[in-house]
């Protein structure tokens, strides 16, 4: 029977788990209670009669009596930064020293945003509130009004990894929490959740993987992963560690490429408190299926690979729309504000074959506009992308720099704009002879050649300003 995880926000990872990174780094007081208690794994306990020097002993982040206008507030680092989806806000056994309302802000690039609005608590409840904000977060500030006492702040979310970091890797676990994957079918999760298995650390015990009842019946148990994008798999590993008595005795393992699944482990033994390595080589995976014959725990689950080139594209694509200067990033490429609208309206999922479909709407005014915003090939400029990008200008000669001026002098007055060349990776002679050689263009051809040079400046910043590897090579596409 096919189960679809339901769509409440808690069954999406804590963005702001202890064991993934999270830190409660400051805090205005903790008078009566630790702020670190606030990520604490498990629930928050009571120990009746319990006392410090300082009051009853609580789990939590307490702080001490004061008035408004003050209020308490502190501030988190996730562990995994991303889009947040909702937060609950337990107040356990804080029933008259609970704080009565709380907001929430969130840190996008540069930014302090507001996630949650000023709302009111219950005391010794789990306060649950939705947020809507498509911003990839990567801390927060908790204040509670005026003072009082939070025993766990839960972030649930979906991450949305670095691509700087995730293309400096090599290969990775595509199917980890880090990564962006998720689980998003599964047949059955009673004694514990299954994206315990995408965590990145390695599992503490058997309550820390995924576990299914006992089967009674005919079946199998199952579990769909959902990649963050594309990806060439080379490798899984099925983790039984702590599962001794109650491991799977076979499993199976399929890739699903887009169109069709293709079974790559079948029935394989497996054994008890055991990694198991089994070979792949797929290429365009965007999702695997984990099979348990016929019920039991795995603890860890990774699949080991890259994404392809479109996966690349898709999870920059992701991270763009998840950025708050998203606007300024997407002109800065390019320099057309028809392209920047377009690329607004249709928020590709693939960046760049958006980007590409964006680029051929554009008119002759279009591409003029963009034009304008380079700079001549040799002329100083303020502007870091050129700079970068005219880097073979440095070596060049006085006899050269002389002809490239005289040239995009002539080139200006021939055509009505400047000459514009994916400069990256040219030296100033290669300059120079392209440009000598495109004079002799009519006015219609060169504007389309043109045009392709700017679609292809228009990638490579893309792919620069968003981390992904090797951008030079994404000129084609």
């Amino acid at each position: 029977m096919t189960s679809t995880l339901p769509h409440d926000f808690t069954a999406l990872p804590d963005l702001a788990s202890e064991r993934l990174g999270g830190a409660v780094e400051h805090a205005t007081d903790e008078f009566f209670a630790p702020k670190e208690a606030l990520l604490r794994e498990g629930p928050a306990v009571w120990k009746e009669g319990e006392y410090t020097d300082r009051g009853k002993w609580m789990d939590g982040w307490e702080t001490r009596r004061h008035r408004a206008p003050e209020h308490d507030w502190c501030e988190i680092r996730l562990g995994l930064p991303g889009v947040i989806r909702g937060v609950v806000i337990d107040t356990a056994f804080f029933r008259g020293n609970f704080p009565e309302s709380a907001s929430l802000e969130g840190l996008t690039g540069d930014t302090w945003v507001e996630l949650l609005p000023r709302a009111a608590l219950q005391g010794d409840s789990k306060n649950r509130f939705e947020v809507d904000c498509p911003h990839r977060i990567t801390r927060l500030r908790l204040h509670i009004y005026p003072d009082g006492g939070v025993a766990r702040l839960r972030v649930h979310g979906e991450p949305v990894p670095d691509l700087a970091d995730l293309s400096r890797r090599g290969e990775f676990d595509v199917a980890g929490l880090e990564a962006g994957a998720r689980i998003t079918k599964v047949s059955d999760a009673f004694f514990s959740p299954p994206f315990h298995m995408l965590l990145p650390d390695r599992p503490r015990g058997m309550h820390d993987g995924w576990e299914t009842k006992r089967r009674r019946g005919p079946g199998h148990d199952y579990a769909v992963i959902e990649l963050p994008c594309p990806c060439h798999v080379t490798r899984v590993d099925v983790d039984t560690s702590y599962f001794r008595g109650n491991f799977p005795q076979t499993c199976s393992v399929a890739a699903h490429d887009g169109g069709h699944w293709h079974t790559y482990v079948d029935h394989a033994r497996l054994s008890a408190h055991a990694v198991h390595h089994f070979h792949f080589d797929h290429d365009g995976v965007d999702q695997l299926r984990l099979d348990i014959h016929p019920d039991g725990g795995v603890s860890r689950f990774r699949a080991w690979g890259t994404p392809t080139r479109r996966g690349w594209s898709m999870l920059a694509a992701r991270a763009l729309w998840a950025r708050l200067h998203t606007p300024e990033i997407l002109m800065s490429a390019c320099g057309s504000t028809r392209w920047v609208d377009e690329m607004l309206v249709t928020r590709p999922a693939d960046l760049m074959a958006g980007a590409d479909l964006a680029f051929g709407k554009l008119a002759r005014e279009d591409l003029l506009e963009a034009f304008a915003k380079h700079p001549p090939i040799g002329a100083t400029t303020t502007s870091a992308w050129s700079a970068q990008e005219q880097a073979g200008m440095n070596d060049a000669g006085a006899d050269t720099r002389r002809r490239i001026a005289e040239g995009n002098a002539t080139y200006a007055t021939r055509f009505g704009h400047v000459y514009l060349v994916c400069a990256t990776g040219k030296s100033a002679e290669e300059l120079l002879g392209i440009l000598e050689r495109r004079l002799g263009n009519s006015p219609e051809t060169e504007l389309e050649v043109a045009a392709e040079e700017l679609r292809k400046i228009t990638r490579i910043r893309l792919a620069k300003a968003l981390g992904l590897p090797n951008p030079p090579s994404w000129s084609e596409g």
